[in-house]
């Protein structure tokens, strides 16, 4: 008799990381078992079957969204009746909470129960959703300490698991194999532009980078390595280097090499986001910078209730790394701040320090196992109730 299959459902670059390697942890407990849902390469990479690919729910900002509802609102179906078709005996919901919420009612009520793996971030705005969580998701599982709390209060099951990336930022190249692959000189001072992994966010954060890396060139010898997102296809921003006057030869596009390049390079520039964690783990000294639309902004500015936009600084309680955000993130703020970081060796040694500081912050490692512990638990119980480890 075949087993029952697993749905698991991710909607942006991390999470399609993380449901990779939550897979191929499930295989190893629960055999052959059958895993499909909605994801990228990285998922299917590990042989989950992507009924519906991760790129088309993807979004960012906040008013942007609207445009994409339709072609969302498509997937949702399409990933629907392929539960009905299936019938999958549990789901894995992987953070993306604005669809993977709603997809949590719809399970709820096909009787199909919910494990919640990376947890929204209602500690910053949208608290109200945790009434939602209790009615539809069957076990929360975090990846940050302060949120347990949290969850247990609100009476929803929890368990902190600690951070994948301890495990996952990890350098693959030596410095010498990176420099030689990106085609840069190992002996020039060398910054790492991160832009993001989304097109949307690539179109409003890249420009404004490449205008600084062409400012910082006028006036000293330096290069950059630009690690493109899998997500992204290197021609697509070639125009938009070749209009910022930055793809001279200072600035080289690099491939499936975002951890190589926080590894060996002086100092990054980080779209905000799970790459400042990255950058944070290969104690990096960075300067963090995003735009969004100016509504999409104001937006965001009455809803979200935190002291600090990047995940670094809200661990650390503190602003340890500069944020340049909206009207700050221009290429002469950002050229000025790695320009200083640059300039000042013991500004940098102290802020990889902090930074490094911030990896007990993060758990000892093992979250992904953790976590498969939890999934396998959930899917062997099935209509029990589920006893968290």
């Amino acid at each position: 008799m075949a087993h029952a299959p697993l749905l698991i459902v991710a909607g942006e670059r991390s999470g399609d990381v993380y449901g990779a390697e939550l897979a191929r942890a499930l295989r190893a407990r629960l055999n052959t078992v059958e895993i499909f849902g909605c994801g990228g390469d990285a998922m299917r990479r590990a042989e989950v079957e992507t009924t519906i690919d991760a790129h088309a729910i993807s979004m960012a900002g906040i008013v942007e969204v609207v445009a994409g509802l339709p072609r969302v609102y498509r997937a949702f179906r399409a990933l629907l009746a392929e539960v009905d078709r299936r019938k999958p005996a549990l789901a894995v919901l992987i953070d993306f909470p604005d669809f993977n919420l709603r997809l949590a009612k719809r399970l709820k009520q096909r009787g199909i129960p919910v494990v919640y793996f990376v947890s929204p971030q209602v500690w910053a705005w949208r608290k109200r959703r945790l009434k939602q969580i209790k009615a539809t998701v069957r076990q929360m599982i975090c990846i940050f300490d302060f949120e347990e709390p949290l969850y247990r209060q609100a009476g929803i099951p929890v368990t902190y698991v600690g951070h994948p990336l301890v495990d996952l930022a990890r350098a693959r190249m030596t410095r010498e194999e990176f420099f030689a692959k990106a085609g840069l000189d190992p002996s020039v001072a060398t910054v790492a532009l991160l832009p993001g992994s989304r097109a949307k966010e690539v179109a409003h954060n890249l420009p404004p980078m490449l205008e600084a890396a062409a400012r910082l060139a006028r006036d000293r010898q330096i290069q950059f390595a630009l690690p493109l997102a899998p997500s992204l296809e290197p021609g697509w921003i070639e125009p938009m280097m070749r209009r910022h006057e930055a793809g001279c030869g200072r600035v080289r596009v690099v491939t499936h090499a975002t951890h190589d390049a926080l590894a060996h390079a002086d100092v990054a520039v980080v779209a905000s986001g799970t790459a400042t964690l990255e950058a944070a783990l290969h104690a990096r000294p960075m300067v963090v910078v995003y735009r969004v639309s100016p509504l999409s902004w104001l937006v965001g500015k009455l809803l979200v209730r935190v002291p600090y936009y990047s995940m670094v600084n809200l661990l650390a309680a503190r602003p340890l790394v500069t944020e340049l955000m909206q009207s700050k993130f221009t290429a002469e703020n950002v050229a000025a701040q790695v320009q200083y970081l640059l300039d000042n060796p013991q500004a940098r040694v102290n802020m990889a320090k902090e930074l490094g500081a911030l990896r007990a912050r993060l758990g000892p490692g093992g979250a992904i196992s953790r976590a498969a512990e939890i999934v396998a638990n959930a899917y062997k119980a099935r209509g029990t109730t589920l006893r968290v480890p």
